[in-house]
């Protein structure tokens, strides 16, 4: 893993959320760097997910700034589809089409969007099912597959678009115990390549062994970043070290 930290991917200055008057995002200041692996750890309700939505403007945001490949997520003018061509997202829950199989959810996306031919996008499919270790599973429809591999699934989903950053939201979370290994090992894999990536996790262990920097949330602020041993093993502030206690 190679960090470029002197390329800023993703830029936030006092970025804050609200939905009605309920403050989620107080004041998020951080930059992500090209190559780098952020984990984003914290308490439920500490804005984790929320703060990840902003970056790709999946939730418009109040005030502050988030420039992400330089471009302002703010400014209305921009084509958002556009930017988010280059920000693969994977959700929670998969968000999978049911009535197509796996190719063709995966061949959706570079056919409509960035308008591919089928054979192209058909070959780039195949080759993200191989990398995810899926291949057998071209034609199966998404009610086929175990958690793990419908996550699997939308990971090669995002990666069809040729994405320079990837975005995670507590993509093992739905999953049961046994299945959340297959799914950590193809973002360790992806790390490994250099992909960019922000990860809203709960996975501790993970977040140790694949982060360079981890940052941990509570009440709609960044309390605590650093180097996952940093953060994790050696907290200075109280709630930070208040949480780990409890969850290591």
């Amino acid at each position: 893993m190679t960090v470029r930290s002197n390329n800023v991917k993703i830029h936030v200055s006092h970025l804050q959320k609200s939905f009605g008057d309920l403050e989620v995002l107080k004041d998020i200041s951080t930059d992500i760097y090209e190559g780098e692996v952020v984990v984003i750890l914290g308490p439920s309700g500490s804005g984790k997910s929320t703060f990840l939505r902003c970056l790709n403007r999946l939730e418009e945001f109040q005030s502050g700034e988030v420039v992400v490949d330089g471009y302002n997520m703010a400014d209305k003018k921009i084509d958002i589809n556009k930017v988010r061509e280059n920000i693969g997202m994977v959700f929670q829950h998969f968000n999978l089409f049911n009535n197509l199989n796996v190719l063709k959810n995966l061949m959706l996306a570079p056919v409509d969007l960035k308008k591919a031919d089928k054979e192209t996008a058909k070959k780039q499919a195949l080759a993200m099912l191989e990398k995810v270790g899926l291949s057998d599973k071209a034609d199966a429809y998404p009610h086929q597959l175990s958690g793990g591999q419908k996550q699997r699934v939308a990971i090669a989903r995002a990666l069809c678009m040729n994405p320079d950053i990837m975005l995670f939201d507590e993509p093992t979370s739905a999953l049961d115990p046994e299945m959340v290994g297959e799914v950590l090992q193809v973002i360790r894999q992806l790390a490994a390549e250099g992909m960019t990536m922000v990860i809203v996790s709960h996975e501790i262990g993970f977040a140790r062994e694949v982060a360079d920097r981890a940052i941990f949330m509570d009440g709609g602020y960044i309390v605590e970043e650093g180097t996952p041993e940093e953060v994790i093993l050696n907290p200075k502030e109280p709630r930070a070290i208040d949480f780990f206690n409890k969850v290591l």
